[in-house]
């Protein structure tokens, strides 16, 4: 639960720009957690545990511990000043229109080319069962979730709402099953935890190994900021975003650290099948009938909902960026249920580059576009915590009553978790399978940074009264 003392300014925020409050409670909730629960679960924590051996429990918790701070962070700001489009406005809000003009489109960048990228994925899911080319299934993807997102807010909401309860009780009966073996409940089971240390101990890589893996852990708890985008069009922005800031860290501990420890338990963690797919290998162990069909079931599950709400996050970034000045007029329109349709049909005309590229040129293009991803979410975290730095100080001086929901041991902590990401960057650039994300994603931020200049001659004038309301 938030705390009882949070007071907000949450009004009629939505309304004012524009944006109807379509969300509710239930909608918020399952949009953190659906944030939180990604495809990467499922299938890329493989390459953790191999990566950190059983020690990949500690790089979950670490991690985790390093994206809520942020999160604490971003829902201050989000509590004192509820506005949409929160990351980019509150950048501006901080440190000027250039950093709301690279935060803003950076982060368009990231979610178009996820949309591409979250396509094919569910694409090559699909085409396990149904015999048809990949990129028609792309595309028959694109066109239902690109509907879906069209219709209103609450469409988007309600999508969300039962994408995320799938993962959220798969994962439940994941960890049932899973503590049901360890301790001897399930019928021929292997009590026990030998597996922890049998192997190498419990960390057989040493500590560089669990480093190397918060580095990958970091980036795989990405969307969990997307509730605070979803929150200028819920009825109590603030409030709703420090309730599911504060329920970040059990969602943590339980659907990663604790899947991920039973997982290491059950399994040697050098087994190469952790490796392929860790989740139906050790349910395969367990005993469950047709595991593999089930979890790919619910990957597609995890697929869809990120595809969801990565078309709902780039039309929402892009609206706001419209609305500040930063793209061309066109694009600030509002259908009649007041969804920005443009920004979601351009978001989904330019994730087709990603698909397009995924079957043209799948090594090289392709490739260099997911990579060019790989990084910026870190880079948005640094912007986050430099706007709260500034914003906290200035609101110090100026509206102290709005600072009702405040970022732990500021200002030591938030300077603590901008040299923990440098530290990320820093052992990205040292490992050589991580290095080509940082360069890639390098040069996406240098190519964002040098279209700043365009903005004075296609970006939105936007009116007085707009810009009064944004700061107010």
């Amino acid at each position: 639960m938030p705390d009882e003392n949070v007071q907000t300014q949450d009004g009629d925020v939505a309304a004012h720009q524009g944006l109807r409050t379509g969300l509710r409670r239930r909608h918020m909730t399952m949009i953190a957690i659906g944030g939180a629960i990604g495809a990467g679960l499922f299938v890329g924590s493989g390459s953790v545990i191999q990566t950190a051996g059983p020690a990949a429990i500690l790089s979950y918790a670490a991690a985790g511990l390093l994206v809520l701070c942020v999160l604490r962070a971003l829902g201050e700001m989000v509590v004192a000043r509820p506005v949409a489009g929160s990351l980019a406005e509150y950048a501006r809000m901080s440190m000027g229109p250039f950093a709301g003009f690279l935060v803003g489109w950076l982060y368009w960048y990231l979610y178009v080319v996820l949309v591409g990228a979250e396509a094919v994925a569910g694409a090559a899911i699909l085409g396990q069962w149904i015999d048809l080319d990949q990129w028609v299934l792309s595309a028959g993807l694109l066109i239902v979730m690109t509907a879906v997102n069209l219709i209103s807010v609450k469409s988007f909401g309600e999508f969300e709402f039962w994408f995320a309860s799938i993962k959220v009780v798969a994962i439940v009966l994941f960890l049932v099953v899973g503590i049901a073996w360890v301790t001897g409940l399930w019928p021929d089971s292997e009590p026990g935890f030998h597996n922890l240390t049998a192997f190498g101990g419990f960390a057989p890589n040493g500590v560089s190994g669990i480093f190397s893996a918060i580095v990958v852990v970091m980036f795989a708890f990405g969307g969990t900021e997307i509730v605070s985008m979803a929150a200028a069009e819920s009825k109590e922005p603030g409030r709703e975003v420090a309730r599911a800031t504060n329920n970040v860290l059990w969602r943590v501990g339980i659907f990663y650290v604790a899947s991920i420890f039973l997982v290491v338990t059950i399994l040697p963690w050098n087994d190469a099948k952790v490796l392929t797919s860790p989740f139906v290998s050790t349910l395969d162990r367990i005993g469950i009938p047709a595991a593999g069909t089930i979890m790919q079931v619910v990957i597609l599950t995890a697929v869809l909902s990120v595809l969801n709400s990565a078309i709902y996050v780039s039309s929402r970034m892009l609206y706001v960026l419209t609305r500040d000045g930063d793209a061309p007029a066109s694009l600030v329109k509002l259908n009649k249920r007041g969804v920005p349709a443009r920004a979601v049909l351009l978001g989904t005309v330019a994730a087709w580059g990603a698909v397009i590229a995924s079957y043209i040129s799948p090594d090289k293009v392709f490739t260099f576009l997911v990579n060019s991803i790989g990084v910026i979410l870190a880079f948005v975290y640094v912007a986050i915590m430099f706007s709260q730095l500034r914003l906290r100080s200035r609101l110090r001086r100026e509206d102290p009553s709005a600072l009702t929901y405040r970022m732990w041991g500021y200002p030591y902590l938030s300077w603590l978790v901008v040299v923990a990401i440098g530290v990320v960057f820093v052992a990205m650039a040292r490992n050589p399978d991580q290095r080509n994300q940082l360069i890639a994603s390098t040069v996406s931020l240098l190519f964002v940074a040098a279209l700043y200049p365009l903005r004075a001659k296609f970006g939105r004038k936007p009116p007085v009264r707009e810009v009064e309301i944004l700061h107010h």
